[in-house]
C-alpha cells in the first residue's frame, strides 16, 4: 500500500528489482529501500533544509526524491549503470511536472561512486549495501580526504550494512556508531533490517 502512495505522491516509478549479475563481483543488484523503512528512519534521524546528501547506487532515485520532498534538502543520486540512471533522469522530469520549486536541488551523476568528487558541501552518505568493501573503502576515503580539506561533521547511513562495512568502518576510520533504527516488521525475520548512522 505504501509502495503505491508514495509513487503516486511524489509521481514517480522505481519500484521492482534486478537479478544478481555474477559477471559483477563488485556491485550488487538494484532493489529501492521499502517507503515503509524511510518512514521508520526518519522518525528517528533529522535532516534539514541545508544538508547536502549524497545516495550511492540511487538505482531509479526513490531516496533522492523522498528526502527532497518531505525535508527540501539538496540531494545528489550516483549511479553507475546508464540504464538505471537514464530511470533516475525520468522519473526527476516526472516529479518536477508536479514539484517545480525544487529543481536545483536534486541531481544525478552517472559514474562509479569511488569516482565521485566530494564537494564541500557533502555532509551526509546514503549507502543500501551497493557495492563490494573495496569500493566502499575508497569512497571512505574520499569523504575522510574532503573532511581534512574542508572541516565539517559528516555522517553516513548504512541501511542493511554488511559485516564487512561495519568491522572496516569501526576498525579502520574515525567514524564511531551513532544510532541503530530498527526496521521493527522485517527485524525478526532478518537481522540485517536496520539503519547504522556513523558519523564522527
Amino acid at each position: 500500500m505504501e509502495e503505491k502512495y508514495y509513487e503516486n505522491l511524489l509521481n514517480i516509478k522505481t519500484t521492482g528489482h534486478r537479478k544478481w549479475d555474477k559477471s559483477s563481483l563488485h556491485y550488487h543488484p538494484y532493489e529501492a529501500t521499502l517507503y515503509s523503512a524511510l518512514e521508520i528512519l526518519f522518525k528517528q534521524y533529522q535532516v534539514e533544509s541545508d544538508d547536502n546528501i549524497v545516495d550511492f547506487g540511487c538505482g531509479k532515485g526513490r531516496l533522492v526524491f523522498y528526502i527532497n520532498y518531505f525535508y527540501n534538502s539538496n540531494v545528489i543520486g550516483v549511479e553507475m549503470d546508464k540504464e538505471l540512471y537514464l530511470e533516475a533522469i525520468e522519473n526527476k522530469y516526472s516529479y518536477l511536472k508536479k514539484y517545480k520549486k525544487n529543481i536545483d536541488k536534486i541531481n544525478f551523476l552517472c559514474c562509479f561512486a569511488q569516482e565521485y568528487n566530494i564537494k564541500p558541501a557533502d555532509n551526509k552518505f546514503y549507502f543500501f549495501n551497493p557495492f563490494s568493501i573495496q569500493i566502499f573503502r575508497k569512497i571512505i576515503d574520499n569523504i575522510l580526504l574532503s573532511v581534512e580539506e574542508y572541516e565539517r561533521r559528516v555522517e553516513l547511513i548504512l541501511y542493511y550494512p554488511s559485516e564487512d562495512y561495519i568491522y572496516y568502518l569501526e576498525n579502520n576510520t574515525p567514524f564511531i556508531l551513532i544510532d541503530e533504527i530498527i526496521v521493527e516488521n522485517l527485524y525478526k525475520s532478518d537481522n540485517s533490517e536496520r539503519f547504522l548512522i556513523y558519523g564522527f
